[in-house]
């Protein structure tokens, strides 16, 4: 089979497309067609060798934790799965990945893929997802009637908070940089405000979910616009605690559970959440999208497609 792979840590240049063997399911695993994978951040960050000690790899290495594809083959032990299920997971980093045409995926961390979206769009969802739904209910316990402020609501992650605070009950207030308004004005959001946006006065928020790079300054800004007693949860970088308000500030690690991305599944067939992907982009352009983010020039969530399997 085909597939992207790195045998040293290293910039975009070190990432191959090559023929690699065709992989077997053990005992509780399953062999998936790959239908699409999609870039996140972190896939830069491991590839670069700056988790190396966090998140150890055998070299060579195939990445790519986002999947969405259909059951190919299933190891000894497996049940509650067919060969042809559509499926979708969050594939362990240390294990070889999903930017390949099939890859070997433990089945307790498989759900059923949503059937109104084309299934290589669904590889949106994992990552993002599983980040999102643990910010808005896990980290900010989210309940109806709060004042949630996404910082990045036009991102993968920030879209999809909106969506799963909406739900939640609560009014949502994205803020997007001038690059991803148009997106974070398709997520549902109450109201969108630029990031730069200077002097803007609003009520306090219960809860701040900061889903974009942000600098001291403005942490510190979206901690000053939290209600005493509430709270800001971030995905990039730590937040400066307010004591003497009470507002607690915290980074989360997202972490994979399959029971949450079923629901989420779920919920893009039955309450319309959207994905919001920038790009798809076939498999062998994987160099291409770890250079642009290198550069800082990738907008919003890319799925990459490989070839159907021989």
């Amino acid at each position: 089979m085909r597939a992207i792979r790195y045998y040293k840590y290293g910039g975009p240049e070190v990432l191959r497309y090559e023929v690699v063997p065709r992989p077997a399911p053990g005992t509780g695993q399953v062999l998936v067609e790959v239908a699409g994978t999609s870039f996140n951040p972190a896939d830069a960050a491991i590839r670069s060798g700056a988790l190396r000690y966090s998140c150890a790899l055998k070299l060579p290495h195939i990445p790519g934790v986002d999947l969405s594809g259909w059951v190919a083959a299933l190891g000894p032990g497996v049940t509650g799965y067919r060969v042809g299920d559509p499926v979708i997971a969050y594939l362990p980093a240390e294990t070889d990945g999903a930017m390949a045409q099939l890859a070997v995926v433990p089945a307790d961390g498989l759900a059923p893929a949503p059937q109104s979206i084309a299934l290589a769009d669904a590889a949106a969802l994992p990552v993002a997802g599983l980040t999102a739904w643990q910010a808005v209910h896990e980290q900010l316990r989210v309940e109806p009637g709060q004042r949630i402020l996404v910082n990045g609501a036009g991102g993968a992650v920030g879209r999809l908070a909106v969506q799963f605070a909406k739900l939640a009950g609560a009014t949502v207030i994205g803020r997007a940089g001038p690059a991803s308004i148009a997106s974070a004005l398709t997520s549902g959001a109450d109201l969108v405000v630029d990031r730069g946006a200077a002097g803007l006065t609003m009520p306090p928020f219960d809860g701040v979910l900061n889903a974009a790079p942000a600098s001291g300054a403005e942490l510190s800004d979206l901690v000053a616009r939290i209600r005493p007693g509430g709270s800001l949860v971030s995905i990039t970088g730590p937040a400066p605690i307010d004591r003497p308000r009470s507002v607690t500030t915290s980074v989360m690690t997202v972490r994979r559970d399959a029971k949450q991305l079923a629901e989420i599944a779920r919920l893009v067939d039955t309450a319309g959440v959207s994905t919001g992907i920038a790009e798809r982009l076939p498999l062998t352009e994987a160099p291409l999208v770890h250079r642009r983010y290198a550069a800082g020039a990738l907008r919003g969530k890319v799925v990459l497609s490989p070839p159907p399997a021989a």
